[in-house]
């Protein structure tokens, strides 16, 4: 049985630690943030230039004018601060964020990772992912296992447009929790009831138990 989204996000936040900083990406990856536990002192980090993030309101209680980088409405907390996207970004460059987590399209068994344009599509831009997976201590990827179409997301080299080479440390999918070592993707966990078989036929990787 595989995990549903909300598991795969309650098992992407256990690899949030006290006092880290974190960016958590666009679409899935928020969720995390309804997962972080009580007793962890994790700080969230918005490239729009917000550290400190709160959980997200309550249906009629929204302020526009307080967003994350997904333009999905979010909250403050009494120990928010604001800045610059500049300085945002001189934070993520220059190796203060503890750990990243974003989406993906394919995640290459070397830890190369394509997240932002499939060519021929209209994008609204690169946004930053291509700072993030390069300037934060640990990237972990959070992402359906077969795209809509059936293909496989971990592949042995990717075939998109990369947004950052050798850049991925950990997967986290709906059958389990993958890790990238030595340029190979080995099982570090599985879904209640799959099989390290059913993983390799949904994955162009090789994929090592």
């Amino acid at each position: 049985m595989v995990w549903s989204r909300d598991e795969m996000c309650a098992r992407a936040a256990k690899e949030l630690k006290d006092g880290y900083y974190v960016n958590l990406g666009i679409g899935m990856p928020t969720l995390v943030a309804n997962h972080i536990p009580k007793d962890a002192n994790v700080i969230l980090q918005s490239e729009n230039g917000m550290l400190g993030m709160g959980p997200f309101p309550i249906e009629g209680e929204e302020d526009p004018d307080l967003i994350n980088a997904g333009k999905q409405t979010i909250t403050a907390l009494p120990m928010t601060s604001y800045f610059s996207s500049a300085d945002s970004f001189g934070m993520i460059r220059g190796g203060h964020i503890d750990l990243s987590i974003l989406g993906a399209m394919q995640v290459a068994q070397n830890g190369d990772l394509a997240n932002w344009m499939i060519p021929g599509k209209m994008i609204k831009g690169m946004g930053g992912a291509m700072d993030l997976v390069a300037g934060v201590k640990k990237v972990v990827i959070l992402m359906e296992h077969v795209a809509k179409d059936g293909s496989a997301k971990l592949v042995s080299n990717c075939t998109l447009p990369l947004t950052g080479a050798k850049v991925v440390d950990m997967v986290i999918s709906e059958y389990g929790v993958f890790e990238i070592v030595d340029e190979c993707v080995k099982v570090s966990e599985l879904a209640p009831e799959i099989s390290i078989e059913e993983v390799r036929d949904k994955s162009q990787a090789e994929i090592l138990s």
